[in-house]
């Protein structure tokens, strides 16, 4: 009885979610001129979106997007951009009655929005350049909805619109800040390793070895913390968002992302290095390959970014009037 009983509640709340996002969509106006424009941006950027062929071999900018967000070189790898769509939409969602309470209409000047994105566009394909396309891409999309349904729906949602900025695959450039941030954590797992748990540990530069020499391992650009950087850095923005819009508490929030993205990093780091030491390189290595430990840099990050919001939310002194809630 009990995978009925699921199937049935599960059920239950699909038509729930169901009712209710059609009573609000037949609340929009110019829904069809939406459609219909939305669906001619999506052809244009699936056929003609990317123009650069030499690494990717696809006219398609969502699969160039894909690839760069699935990339086999580690270094590049930027998986956080697979969910930002999902967390976006999830914003919009909890936003809808805010949003349905302006003044819906259409909106000609809508048009310059869209017009300069397809400019955007053209430039990033001669170029060869997909990242500018991306940009191109939601800066159009953002110039439709403007068109559809006003600019007071566009002031609404511009917060979480932007938050399709983490979208953008940084490549090479997140490259620049990668080797300081090498040196950084590898300071933080010298430091803790040789004077909190005591290990035989040398380090040059970003390698770690032991006095003996009896193994060596190095903090590779993958490990530097780079990618959960980012991605931590989209979580407090996000959650930060939703708990303490328009309050200080909000940049506290999105500031704590650098430290939270170090420990957790670190913390893994350090794992690694310890068994290496005390059970050779082999188990190191595949202790740096395990799945598990590679997940360890968010739980820091996330308990602490828990708890830092459970924080920010008591009264402080400074504060002239209690926190309106969203």
């Amino acid at each position: 009885m009990q995978p009925q009983t699921d199937n049935l509640v599960r059920d239950g709340i699909v038509e729930s979610f169901w009712a209710e996002f059609m009573s609000y969509w037949r609340r929009l106006p110019n829904s069809g001129m939406f459609v219909g424009l939305f669906v001619a941006w999506l052809c244009l950027f699936q056929f003609l979106g990317n123009g650069t062929f030499g690494y990717v071999n696809t006219s398609s900018l969502f699969y160039w997007m894909w690839r760069a967000y699935n990339s086999d070189v580690a270094e590049l790898n930027e998986g956080h951009g697979n969910v930002v769509p999902l967390v976006v939409l999830g914003l919009v969602w909890w936003k809808r009655k805010e949003l349905f309470a302006v003044e819906l209409r259409s909106w000609w000047p809508g048009v310059f929005l869209l017009a300069g994105a397809l400019a955007l566009h053209l430039g990033g394909y001669i170029l060869q350049q997909p990242k500018i396309s991306i940009v191109a891409f939601f800066a159009g999309l953002y110039g439709l909805m403007g068109m559809a349904w006003g600019p007071k729906w566009l002031a609404r949602i511009l917060f979480p619109f932007a938050l399709f900025a983490f979208s953008v695959p940084l490549g090479d450039l997140g490259l620049a800040v990668t080797f300081p941030l090498r040196l950084f954590v590898s300071g933080i797992v010298e430091f803790v390793g040789r004077n909190l748990l005591n290990l035989d540990l040398v380090r040059e530069g970003t390698q770690f070895t032991n006095a003996a020499h009896a193994y060596a391992f190095d903090v590779a650009a993958a490990c530097s913390g780079i990618r959960s950087l980012f991605a931590i850095f989209f979580i407090c923005t996000a959650y930060g968002y939703v708990v303490f819009r328009k309050s200080w508490r909000w940049l506290a929030m999105i500031a704590s992302a650098f430290p939270l993205a170090v420990l957790g990093n670190a913390l893994r780091l350090l794992v690694v290095v310890f068994v290496a030491s005390k059970w050779g390189p082999n188990a190191g290595k595949a202790a740096h390959d395990n799945t598990l430990l590679s997940i360890l840099p968010y739980v820091p990050a996330v308990i602490g970014v828990v708890y830092l919001a459970r924080w920010l939310q008591r009264p402080f002194p400074t504060d002239s009037q209690p926190e309106a809630k969203p």
